[in-house]
């Protein structure tokens, strides 16, 4: 079963709460976790389990990194806010940067999250 990272900026977890709704059905056939907050209210507005792993400024991207590092990971859905600084910058760059290095599918915006979760390559087991 593939693995599904949710991620997003304070300013952005309403949208990533919303698309996680709208694809329940398709999200519940993953194992999914997420930075804290985001874990939280995805398995609150969905129902789904979410493991959460500690705040993203508080070392949860680094923790998602390490999970992608660790081949536990096959894909990110991180709504990230780009056009407001965050504090913990340098972990987010990290964490894009370890997902391209590891080839894992990134999804920044809703449109391509609906691409990765929707794409027949997502239910091959390689």
């Amino acid at each position: 079963m593939k693995r599904i990272a949710l991620i997003a900026h304070d300013n952005k977890k309403k949208d990533i709460i919303e698309w996680a709704e709208y694809n329940k059905n398709i999200l519940s056939r993953f194992e999914l976790c997420g930075t804290g907050t985001t874990a939280r209210l995805v398995s609150e507005a969905t129902g789904l389990p979410v493991k959460g792993y500690l705040s993203g400024p508080l070392g949860g991207d680094q923790q998602i990194g390490a999970k992608i590092a660790e081949g536990e990971i096959d894909v990110v859905v991180f709504f990230w806010d780009p056009l407001q600084t965050q504090p913990h910058d340098p972990d987010v760059k990290a964490l894009l940067r370890i997902a391209v290095v590891y080839d894992i599918p990134i999804a920044t915006n809703r449109a391509t999250a609906d691409y990765v979760i929707t794409s027949p390559l997502i239910s091959r087991d390689d």
